[in-house]
């Protein structure tokens, strides 16, 4: 039942609400571990970390100004995992819903029958503060499911996409496509089997793990009623915007600016897409891209969408491994 509970955050003064909120939310406590990556000039109050107690917290700042974006950080706070039993991913400004950790576990479990492995995820419905207190604003209690953003097309010279999540109206888990960064849950050997790739920046890092994922035999679903949500930069959050990497007043005291990790980035993304050798952050041989094609309507090879791409819910399940 022990899970770790992967955040990267970057100068975000919602952190250690978010760590408050998902020990005090959660069944069994005892058996979370979390690892933080805070790029930060400064940590969360002493007395904030202490109360998360009797979860486990293994706990690195870095200055901000040596920080190399949100796939990096992720890549490091990966790194911390010690071999527990799940492994959640989340973004630093999140919420909880009482009773999560065992909510997560069991749908996975229930999903994971018959399957080389499965990975939970959306892009979690919204919270927002109002008088200093978190306050659902959800778009449903049903599924969020991943799509192509309308209007999205390949542009020349990179693979990067648009994706939005679109309520279903159902009960049932859908499988996925795609998947968000920022709310993450699978088995622990995850962590292990799909490495994050620190020469990502942040624009296609889903892209890259949702190929991953598929061509290893692993299954994406959206689940109906996730117990966690996400408080959005988008100025109805009720707290001033938090900074971001490639804010120009962050990138001022850095000698390498954003749009060179971002550059090297799409390349990568690229590369990933043409079965380049990438090692452990390469595709798997268990399906194939022409499968994903097929399957989900987005072909890489031919830069091309076909109308299913923009559908939240599949005719068919996706095509058995190898």
């Amino acid at each position: 039942m022990s899970v770790f509970v992967s955040i990267a955050a970057y100068c975000d003064p919602v952190l250690g609400f978010t760590l408050a909120r998902a020990r005090a939310a959660a069944s069994r406590p005892q058996d979370l571990h979390f690892g933080v990556v805070d790029q930060s000039p400064q940590p969360p109050a002493d007395s904030a970390l202490a109360l998360l107690a009797p979860a486990r917290l293994t706990y690195q700042r870095i200055e901000p100004i040596y920080a190399r974006g949100p796939c990096w950080a992720r890549a490091l706070a990966m790194a911390l995992y010690d071999g527990e039993d799940w492994f959640l991913q989340l973004d630093s400004h999140m919420d909880f819903e009482p009773g999560w950790d065992e909510r997560l576990v069991s749908q996975a479990k229930a999903l994971a029958q018959g399957r080389r492995g499965v990975v939970l995820s959306a892009y979690p419905n919204a919270f927002a503060f109002e008088n200093g207190r978190p306050v659902p604003r959800p778009t449903t209690d049903k599924v969020l499911a991943h799509v192509i953003k309308p209007g999205t097309g390949f542009e020349e010279g990179h693979p990067v996409l648009s994706f939005e999540a679109q309520p279903v109206d159902t009960d049932q888990p859908v499988p996925g496509f795609h998947l968000g960064a920022g709310c993450l849950f699978a088995p622990g050997h995850f962590a292990l089997q799909f490495p994050y790739d620190p020469k990502l920046y942040f624009h296609g890092e889903e892209q890259a793990i949702a190929a991953r994922l598929f061509t290893h035999g692993w299954d994406i679903f959206h689940v109906p009623g996730l117990p966690i949500s996400h408080l959005y930069n988008d100025g109805r959050s009720g707290m001033p915007p938090r900074p971001l990497h490639w804010d120009a007043a962050h990138e001022a005291a850095r000698k390498q600016p954003w749009w060179q990790l971002e550059d090297r980035a799409r390349r990568r993304l690229a590369a990933l897409f043409d079965d380049a050798p990438l090692g452990v952050y390469g595709l798997g041989e268990a399906r194939t891209m022409a499968q994903y094609a097929q399957w989900c309507g987005i072909d890489y090879a031919a830069r091309t969408l076909s109308p299913q791409a923009f559908q939240p819910m599949r005719s068919e399940p996706p095509p058995p491994a190898d």
